[in-house]
């Protein structure tokens, strides 16, 4: 998984006033959990930008102002209601032997045989919750749907990993073909039963032919 460094400076002062400062000077207040002490920091909201507005997921380097780095992800985030604008970030520090719980984003690969005989892809997921070590944890999971006609269903067993384990019922439904108005027969279907009535119609001709 891709990791990105966030450049910040230590809080000292944690009170509503110095947050207050913090927010007028286009700072946000941040704190580190999971770790042998809490930690808070402060960096400026544009930096937040590759972390936040964005589908991917990363893990993130907190590079602190005394020289302390500390790996983490982003556990929670609050916005303001009007402006939208980063109000405070919550992260979990992570540890190359501990494993942590993420939500990875999923994305299909080739063309679905459903699709090209017009049905309709829908999705159920768009993000896979997991759990594993970071270093094992992909940037996004990927799922084959070529073989998909409509009304077949992908679930999370067909994306299941070594590397991971998902943290979903394994009956549940990623995506599925569902029809359409403009749906057509899979022509390899129409094969089979034609090939299936005729066998079925050369069955019943020959007794006719012994008699």
């Amino acid at each position: 998984m891709k990791s990105l460094t966030i450049n910040a400076s230590q809080r000292e002062s944690v009170g509503k006033k110095a947050t207050k400062a913090l927010r007028n000077a286009g700072q946000v207040p941040c704190v580190i959990y999971g770790g042998d002490t809490i930690v808070h920091f402060a960096a400026p909201e544009i930096a937040f930008k590759n972390l936040v507005y964005t589908p991917n997921v990363h893990t993130v380097v907190i590079a602190l102002d005394n020289g302390t780095k500390i790996n983490a992800i982003l556990q929670d985030i609050q916005f303001h209601p009007v402006t939208d604008k980063i109000l405070h970030i919550d992260f979990i520090e992570i540890f190359d032997d501990k494993p942590i719980t993420m939500e990875i984003p999923f994305r299909t690969t080739g063309s679905s045989r459903g699709v090209l005989n017009g049905g309709v892809l829908r999705f159920n997921l768009r993000r896979i919750k997991v759990k594993g070590l970071a270093t094992n944890l992909p940037d996004l999971i990927e799922g084959d749907i070529t073989n998909l006609k409509i009304g077949n269903k992908l679930t999370v067993t067909d994306v299941a990993s070594d590397n991971f384990t998902i943290l979903h019922p394994d009956n549940t439904v990623i995506c599925m073909i569902k029809t359409s108005r403009t749906a057509v027969e899979d022509e390899e279907e129409e094969e089979e039963t034609e090939g299936a009535a005729e066998g079925a119609t050369e069955g019943a001709e020959a007794p006719a032919a012994e008699a």
